[in-house]
């Protein structure tokens, strides 16, 4: 029963998520569609496993490198997925998706002006 919680809980996490994407990016005052990037990520993340899974009999208990492997992977793309977010924020001209961002709550201009740069 545990194990349906579990999975009942993370997916209600991940409709939370999407919905939250979706509508950081339909805001009209933003209008700025690059965030849905981190949809691929999404999409790609379990991939390598499920290739591994099925290429890999699981009848020794020792560890594979084959599913090692696709765990590392996964786990690249996961942490692509929170950083191509954080790119794009620091990307001069980018959207103002992630202001939160410590150094992007003033406008690029604002930044130019205090290295010295005009």
């Amino acid at each position: 029963m545990a194990g349906i919680k579990a999975l009942i809980s993370l997916s209600f996490g991940g409709a939370v998520g999407l919905m939250f994407l979706m509508l950081g990016c339909a805001l009209p005052q933003y209008n700025q569609y690059w965030p849905l990037f981190v949809l691929f990520f999404y999409v790609l993340s379990p991939m390598p496993y499920c290739v591994a899974r099925r290429l890999v009999d699981d009848t020794d208990a020792a560890s594979n490198a084959c599913k090692e492997l696709a765990i590392f992977l996964t786990t690249g793309i996961v942490v692509s997925a929170f950083g191509l977010p954080i790119v794009f924020a620091r990307a001069e001209g980018c959207c103002p998706c992630c202001s939160w961002l410590p150094g992007r709550a003033r406008k690029p201009k604002d930044r130019a002006r205090e290295r010295g740069m005009r």
